[in-house]
């Protein structure tokens, strides 16, 4: 049987042009958040299936790549292969995002870790999703976490590195914005409009199709789900008198009159009006109430990227403070913010962007044939050159010297310098 040239669907082969630029962006991304003091950090890309399915994941769990078991363990399933329960074959499979990882990073090296611990994490993750403009099945994410620390300057200082980070990356001129809310305003909207407290997940599932259907979709959906038109339309009324500003947190308390959603409402106006101090940064934050976020971990503080030219956010995060506590039995306050890298880069490659170059490119085109004792001459040359800033390559020379220039140049070099074995008769 002949081999398959082409990657298996979803996955990519990632040209040199390309992997230059995802390596300019990540080493930008890594610089900013090491200045804001985040620690780097590396999970395995495989997990614990009992780990991955403990309905922490939402609709991710669903996108799960399970990885078969071995060996002996294998051999003992006669009966699951009988019944048709794959399930019960696996025993890992491959991560799909990376705060679950860091969740369990955490609850096992935390007597090793500064508190609160600021984690940087950069990698692979999975996700057997229909495969789409800038989605994949493998793709890359950035997160950075704050571990352990249970006030809001954790949500602040997310804001600020994701923002300066996508600043260095040119991105300001996309006027993208961050909108924020709150899980804690969602539960209490559904209790004050008399959604059955049971129902709330499902409901929240709905409300977060509003970008994708408009308010008038999710309220039909709504109704075909059999909820009342009063407790639809007194949720409707409300969203529709929300405004995108800080004080329309405080005035949606008012309205709700519920400790909890007060309080989330508090966290929401303060984080707001901090950001807006930085006088240094435009950073847009907008409140949006029907901001879910898919995620079944999340407690609190949600928040998302959001690009007009892009169809769907270009990142995200939150609160999750109950996660921890799944490992270990003690809950610990976790927040994050991932960036969406391949999104990202999707619209940097759609508009031509270019590394800003550091040095001049040179190539040394030498002859083949040079005596070993010249070459080590060439080669100390081109070092002191790169000593210098400069980048050098060195190449044998082809016969047809001026298409290999030609194409050297359409690579980004500037100049050349040959080198002849008859030079060194002269």
């Amino acid at each position: 049987m002949a081999f398959i040239k082409k990657p298996v669907t979803g996955m990519r082969d990632i040209l040199p042009d390309e992997m230059d630029i995802r390596n300019y962006l990540m080493g930008v991304i890594r610089d900013t958040y090491k200045n804001y003091g985040f620690s780097s950090i590396e999970t395995p890309v495989v997990e614990h299936i009992e780990n991955l399915t403990g309905k922490q994941g939402g609709e991710n769990e669903k996108l799960i790549f399970k990885i078969m078991k071995r060996g002996e363990k294998l051999s003992g399933e006669e009966e699951a292969l009988r019944s048709g329960d794959f399930d019960a074959l696996s025993d890992s499979g491959l991560r799909y995002d990376l705060t679950l990882p860091l969740a369990r990073y955490y609850s096992n090296n935390s007597s090793k870790l500064p508190q609160p611990f600021k984690a940087l994490q950069m990698g692979p993750v999975f996700r057997a999703d229909r495969p789409q403009r800038g989605r994949f099945r493998q793709f890359m994410q950035c997160d950075i976490d704050i571990l352990g620390d249970d006030t809001n300057l954790a949500e602040k200082e997310l804001i600020l590195a994701t923002t300066e980070a996508l600043s260095k990356l040119g991105f300001d001129r996309h006027n993208y914005r961050i909108i924020i809310n709150d899980r804690r305003i969602l539960f209490g909207m559904l209790e004050y409009a008399g959604f059955p407290k049971e129902d709330a997940q499902k409901i929240l599932i709905i409300l977060d199709k509003a970008d994708k259907i408009g308010d008038e979709g999710v309220d039909v959906e709504l109704s075909e789900s059999g909820y009342s038109e009063e407790s639809i339309s007194k949720l409707r009324e409300l969203l529709s008198s929300a405004g995108k500003d800080s004080e329309s947190a405080g005035l949606m308390a008012e309205k709700i009159g519920i400790a909890e959603v007060t309080d989330a409402c508090n966290n929401v106006r303060d984080i707001m009006d901090s950001i807006a101090a930085v006088r240094s940064r435009n950073i847009k934050l907008e409140f949006t109430p029907t901001l879910v976020r898919g995620m079944g971990y999340y407690t609190g503080t949600i928040f998302e990227i959001q690009v007009d030219s892009f169809g769907s956010s270009v990142g995200g995060g939150g609160r999750y403070d109950k996660m921890i506590g799944k490992f270990t039995g003690k809950d610990v306050p976790a927040v994050g913010f991932s960036i969406g890298f391949e999104r990202i880069m999707t619209l940097l490659m759609e508009e031509g962007f270019k590394i800003p170059e550091k040095g001049k490119k040179t190539a040394y085109l030498v002859e083949k044939g040079m005596p070993s004792e010249r070459l080590g001459e060439i080669f100390n040359e081109a070092i002191e050159r790169r000593n210098d800033g400069e980048q050098i390559l060195v190449t044998w020379m082809n016969k047809n010297k001026k298409f290999q220039k030609e194409k050297l140049q359409a690579e980004g070099y500037e100049e050349f310098k040959d080198f002849y074995k008859e030079a060194l008769k002269n």
